[in-house]
Protein backbone atom coordinates (compact mmCIF):
# COMPACT_ATOMS: atom_id res chain seq x y z
CA UNK A 1 0.00 0.00 0.00
CA UNK A 2 1.05 3.38 -1.04
CA UNK A 3 0.17 6.49 0.75
CA UNK A 4 0.56 8.37 -2.31
CA UNK A 5 1.50 7.37 -5.84
CA UNK A 6 2.27 10.04 -8.75
CA UNK A 7 1.20 9.17 -12.30
CA UNK A 8 3.51 10.98 -14.77
CA UNK A 9 6.83 11.58 -14.86
CA UNK A 10 7.32 15.24 -16.42
CA UNK A 11 7.93 18.29 -15.14
CA UNK A 12 5.26 18.38 -12.47
CA UNK A 13 5.25 15.17 -11.38
CA UNK A 14 8.79 15.02 -10.88
CA UNK A 15 9.09 18.16 -9.06
CA UNK A 16 5.89 16.96 -7.15
CA UNK A 17 8.07 13.95 -6.28
CA UNK A 18 10.82 16.03 -5.09
CA UNK A 19 9.22 18.09 -2.86
CA UNK A 20 8.03 15.51 -1.00
CA UNK A 21 11.13 13.56 -0.99
CA UNK A 22 12.97 16.41 0.39
CA UNK A 23 10.38 16.22 3.48
CA UNK A 24 11.57 12.21 4.56
CA UNK A 25 12.54 13.63 8.06
CA UNK A 26 9.78 15.07 9.28
CA UNK A 27 8.11 12.89 11.56
CA UNK A 28 4.73 12.63 9.92
CA UNK A 29 6.18 11.84 6.44
CA UNK A 30 9.11 9.04 7.61
CA UNK A 31 7.07 5.94 7.68
CA UNK A 32 5.12 7.44 4.10
CA UNK A 33 5.26 5.47 1.09
CA UNK A 34 5.73 7.70 -1.99
CA UNK A 35 5.65 5.91 -5.45
CA UNK A 36 5.72 7.60 -9.00
CA UNK A 37 5.22 6.34 -12.58
CA UNK A 38 7.92 7.78 -14.50
CA UNK A 39 6.81 6.53 -17.87
CA UNK A 40 8.07 9.75 -20.24
CA UNK A 41 7.67 8.51 -24.03
CA UNK A 42 4.70 11.19 -24.52
CA UNK A 43 6.08 13.89 -22.56
CA UNK A 44 5.82 17.11 -23.86
CA UNK A 45 9.30 17.97 -22.69
CA UNK A 46 10.40 15.41 -25.49
CA UNK A 47 10.79 18.06 -27.99
CA UNK A 48 11.63 20.75 -25.99
CA UNK A 49 14.61 23.26 -25.21
CA UNK A 50 14.69 26.02 -22.72
CA UNK A 51 16.27 29.28 -22.95
CA UNK A 52 13.36 30.87 -20.95
CA UNK A 53 13.23 28.50 -17.90
CA UNK A 54 14.28 30.01 -14.22
CA UNK A 55 17.22 27.99 -12.84
CA UNK A 56 18.08 25.77 -16.13
CA UNK A 57 20.90 26.99 -18.34
CA UNK A 58 19.47 28.18 -22.01
CA UNK A 59 19.80 25.88 -24.24
CA UNK A 60 19.10 22.76 -22.36
CA UNK A 61 16.91 20.08 -24.11
CA UNK A 62 13.71 18.68 -22.24
CA UNK A 63 14.75 15.03 -23.06
CA UNK A 64 18.05 15.62 -20.89
CA UNK A 65 15.90 17.25 -18.35
CA UNK A 66 13.69 13.97 -18.23
CA UNK A 67 16.87 12.40 -17.77
CA UNK A 68 18.69 14.23 -15.33
CA UNK A 69 15.57 14.64 -13.47
CA UNK A 70 15.22 10.83 -12.73
CA UNK A 71 18.90 10.33 -11.78
CA UNK A 72 18.35 13.58 -9.25
CA UNK A 73 15.43 11.81 -7.96
CA UNK A 74 17.38 8.41 -6.96
CA UNK A 75 20.33 9.93 -6.04
CA UNK A 76 19.26 12.48 -3.65
CA UNK A 77 15.84 10.60 -2.61
CA UNK A 78 16.10 7.08 -3.08
CA UNK A 79 13.16 6.34 -1.11
CA UNK A 80 11.01 7.28 -3.22
CA UNK A 81 9.61 4.09 -5.24
CA UNK A 82 9.94 4.92 -9.01
CA UNK A 83 8.23 3.21 -11.58
CA UNK A 84 9.28 3.24 -14.76
CA UNK A 85 7.66 1.48 -18.01
CA UNK A 86 4.62 1.22 -16.94
CA UNK A 87 1.44 3.18 -18.24
CA UNK A 88 -1.37 3.46 -16.19
CA UNK A 89 -4.49 2.36 -17.95
CA UNK A 90 -7.50 2.22 -15.18
CA UNK A 91 -8.47 3.55 -11.30
CA UNK A 92 -10.67 1.43 -9.22
CA UNK A 93 -11.99 2.44 -5.72
CA UNK A 94 -12.52 5.42 -3.28
CA UNK A 95 -10.28 6.95 -1.19
CA UNK A 96 -8.60 5.89 0.87
CA UNK A 97 -7.67 3.00 -1.12
CA UNK A 98 -7.80 3.27 -4.55
CA UNK A 99 -6.52 0.16 -7.33
CA UNK A 100 -3.84 1.63 -9.92
CA UNK A 101 -4.09 -0.65 -13.05
CA UNK A 102 -1.03 -0.93 -15.56
CA UNK A 103 -0.11 -2.52 -18.51
CA UNK A 104 2.19 -4.88 -16.16
CA UNK A 105 1.09 -4.61 -12.73
CA UNK A 106 -1.42 -3.39 -10.19
CA UNK A 107 -0.75 -1.11 -7.31
CA UNK A 108 -2.82 0.21 -3.86
CA UNK A 109 -2.30 3.59 -3.23
CA UNK A 110 -4.32 6.04 -0.46
CA UNK A 111 -4.17 8.81 -2.37
CA UNK A 112 -3.47 9.47 -6.36
CA UNK A 113 -1.90 12.66 -8.14
CA UNK A 114 -1.75 12.77 -12.21
CA UNK A 115 0.22 15.13 -13.90
CA UNK A 116 0.31 13.12 -17.25
CA UNK A 117 -0.44 16.49 -19.46
CA UNK A 118 -3.59 17.90 -21.24
CA UNK A 119 -3.47 15.69 -24.74
CA UNK A 120 -7.13 14.60 -25.79
CA UNK A 121 -5.65 10.80 -25.79
CA UNK A 122 -6.10 10.90 -22.03
CA UNK A 123 -7.68 7.54 -21.41
CA UNK A 124 -7.16 6.38 -18.04
CA UNK A 125 -10.05 4.32 -17.15
CA UNK A 126 -11.73 5.79 -14.05
CA UNK A 127 -10.69 9.29 -14.37
CA UNK A 128 -12.47 9.75 -17.61
CA UNK A 129 -16.24 11.32 -16.17
CA UNK A 130 -13.84 14.22 -14.41
CA UNK A 131 -12.56 14.72 -18.19
CA UNK A 132 -13.65 18.68 -19.62
CA UNK A 133 -12.24 20.66 -22.49
CA UNK A 134 -9.06 23.01 -20.89
CA UNK A 135 -10.09 26.49 -20.30
CA UNK A 136 -6.87 28.18 -20.82
CA UNK A 137 -5.68 26.54 -24.08
CA UNK A 138 -6.69 27.18 -27.63
CA UNK A 139 -10.07 25.46 -28.87
CA UNK A 140 -8.34 24.25 -32.04
CA UNK A 141 -5.90 22.40 -30.03
CA UNK A 142 -8.04 19.98 -28.42
CA UNK A 143 -6.26 19.92 -24.81
CA UNK A 144 -8.63 18.68 -22.06
CA UNK A 145 -8.29 18.91 -18.19
CA UNK A 146 -9.42 17.00 -15.36
CA UNK A 147 -12.21 19.08 -13.31
CA UNK A 148 -10.55 19.79 -9.86
CA UNK A 149 -11.12 22.96 -7.33
CA UNK A 150 -7.77 23.60 -6.17
CA UNK A 151 -5.91 21.02 -7.90
CA UNK A 152 -8.21 18.48 -5.91
CA UNK A 153 -10.01 16.07 -8.48
CA UNK A 154 -11.76 14.13 -5.30
CA UNK A 155 -11.30 13.10 -2.00
CA UNK A 156 -7.41 11.42 -2.54
CA UNK A 157 -7.62 11.97 -5.84
CA UNK A 158 -5.26 15.32 -7.16
CA UNK A 159 -4.22 16.41 -10.28
CA UNK A 160 -1.09 18.56 -11.74
CA UNK A 161 0.45 20.55 -14.18
CA UNK A 162 -1.32 21.07 -17.83
CA UNK A 163 -4.05 18.78 -16.34
CA UNK A 164 -5.00 20.88 -14.02
CA UNK A 165 -5.55 23.80 -16.34
CA UNK A 166 -2.59 25.54 -16.40
CA UNK A 167 -0.58 26.93 -19.38
CA UNK A 168 2.44 24.90 -20.83
CA UNK A 169 5.00 26.45 -19.21
CA UNK A 170 7.84 24.78 -17.05
CA UNK A 171 7.53 27.12 -14.33
CA UNK A 172 3.93 26.65 -14.09
CA UNK A 173 4.28 22.84 -14.34
CA UNK A 174 6.83 22.60 -11.58
CA UNK A 175 4.93 25.08 -9.10
CA UNK A 176 2.18 22.99 -9.94
CA UNK A 177 3.72 19.94 -8.79
CA UNK A 178 5.19 21.16 -5.72
CA UNK A 179 1.74 22.91 -4.78
CA UNK A 180 0.42 19.43 -4.18
CA UNK A 181 3.08 17.88 -2.87
CA UNK A 182 2.56 20.74 0.08
CA UNK A 183 -0.98 19.63 0.22
CA UNK A 184 -0.47 16.49 0.58
CA UNK A 185 2.01 16.94 3.06
CA UNK A 186 -0.63 19.33 5.26
CA UNK A 187 -2.70 16.68 5.35
CA UNK A 188 -0.15 14.10 6.50
CA UNK A 189 0.33 16.69 8.98
CA UNK A 190 -3.16 16.42 10.54
CA UNK A 191 -4.10 19.22 7.96
CA UNK A 192 -1.81 22.16 9.71
CA UNK A 193 -0.26 24.15 7.26
CA UNK A 194 3.31 22.78 6.06
CA UNK A 195 6.20 22.98 3.53
CA UNK A 196 9.56 21.51 2.57
CA UNK A 197 12.70 23.35 2.74
CA UNK A 198 16.21 22.91 2.78
CA UNK A 199 18.76 25.42 4.19
CA UNK A 200 22.70 25.99 4.69
CA UNK A 201 22.17 26.78 8.82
Amino acid sequence: MFDVLIIGGGVSGMSCALVLGSAQNKPFVSTKKIGIFTHQKSSSLQEALFNNAYGIPPGTLGSELLKQSNLHLVTVYPHITQIPEEKVLKIEGDYPEFKVITNKNSYTTRNLIVGIGSSNTFAIEGLMHYVEPHKKALPEKQRIQLRNTDHKVAEGIYVIGTLAGWRSQLAIAAGSGAAVATDILTLWNDNIPTHAHDSIR
